[in-house]
């Protein structure tokens, strides 16, 4: 949950009732029916949209946002990921982190979020930012294809 104002404390309690026993992410989802992003350029929300779409087919998962950064993981599937080998350094953390729970056979939720653009401080994204997950999202899905088991022996436990 980002600390800026961008996600709503009024959606916590429909991501609180969508956690399942278990291994389990709950992602505040913008793209489904029901979620929305308010005061973000159409660009932003282009770039945003393309990169789950870009991820969702390069890896394998699909989820509506793999970009989004409000969610709850359940405890026993954080211990049962090997979290010191994630590589991500910027955004796309969230990719990687979407990534390794599905790999850990994590049940994943969905549950529509409204987004509000901050009104205070700036945004961290760059063009370096963009470059490193459209980077590492290539590399993990060449892994993935080219040993479909090595990415699960990395992360999970």
């Amino acid at each position: 949950m980002d600390a800026d104002g961008s996600h709503r404390v009024a959606d916590l309690p429909a991501m609180f009732a969508a956690i399942t026993p278990g291994k389990s992410i709950v992602l505040g989802t913008r793209w489904i029916p029901g979620g929305s992003v308010v005061n973000w350029p159409k660009s932003r929300q282009l770039l945003s949209r393309s990169g789950t779409r870009y991820a969702s087919l390069a890896l394998g998962i699909k989820l509506a946002d793999l970009t989004g950064g409000f969610r709850i993981y359940s405890r026993q599937l954080l211990e049962s990921l090997n979290l010191k080998k994630m590589d991500a350094t910027g955004y796309c953390f969230q990719i990687e982190m979407a990534l390794a729970a599905h790999l850990a056979g994590a049940t994943a939720k969905q549950v529509p979020i409204t987004f509000v653009e901050r009104i205070n401080g700036v945004s961290k994204m760059s063009r370096a930012i963009v470059i490193e997950a459209l980077l590492q999202t290539t590399r993990w899905g060449v892994k993935r294809r080219l040993r479909p088991n090595a990415d699960k022996l990395h992360y999970v436990k």
